[in-house]
């Protein structure tokens, strides 16, 4: 025989009582579903919250790399064609670079990605700073993308698929954080070397 307890019908929940407790939990779903599952998952941010936590970025980030997945599958696999070799013929000498006339680096960062591994960097910039930037992939290509983010604004400056290297100038569109986002899509770890100089505030890996 076994001793157990059964409650009594006023120590039920009333319906009134599971009403509310329902009617709770799905308002408590519905924000947790705007604030963070959209912004987070999805970059959808229609109350700002997102962007104040930084889920929004992440939930950007995710979408921009299920799409490039989605182009990666989409893409037939490309030979890639030798590069022609330079001539160099007496009649056009090639042009002689002092290294006292090149400002020297202010900073360098170094990045190692494995196989389908990301990475973002930014500098912290004010409307109309400029920074110019070199980067170079050791051991391979990565595809990137250089953006920016801030006050509620978003900017793609350019987009680039199984690039070896690249150099510039980024001119900050409005302020907040401007820089670059890597992907490996190679076989093999690659290490990214980004040298940075110029006006900006801060630099700083944010993934």
């Amino acid at each position: 025989m076994y001793n157990s307890h059964t409650p009594l019908p006023e120590d039920l929940p009333s319906s009134r009582q599971l009403l509310r407790s329902t009617l709770l939990a799905v308002i408590s779903a519905a924000v947790l579903l705007i604030t963070v599952v959209l912004p987070a998952e999805y970059g959808i941010d229609p109350t700002g919250v997102g962007r104040v936590l930084r889920l929004t970025e992440m939930g950007e980030i995710k979408q921009q790399l299920a799409a490039e997945a989605e182009a990666d599958a989409a893409a037939p696999p490309a030979a890639a064609a030798p590069a022609p070799a330079a001539k160099a013929t007496p009649q056009t000498p090639a042009p002689v670079v002092e290294a006292a006339q090149a400002a020297p680096w202010r900073d360098e960062m170094r990045v190692t990605l494995t196989p389908g591994e990301g990475a973002e960097i930014k500098l912290r910039m004010r409307e109309g700073d400029k920074a110019e930037y070199s980067w170079v992939v050791e051991g391979g290509a990565v595809n990137f993308d250089t953006h920016g983010d801030g006050g509620g604004r978003s900017i793609s400056y350019e987009k680039g698929r199984g690039v070896p290297a690249d150099d510039g100038a980024l001119v900050a569109a409005f302020t907040g954080n401007h820089g670059w986002y890597w992907r490996n899509r190679g076989q093999a770890d690659v290490t990214l070397v980004l040298r940075t100089r110029g006006t900006y505030s801060d630099i700083k890996r944010a993934i």
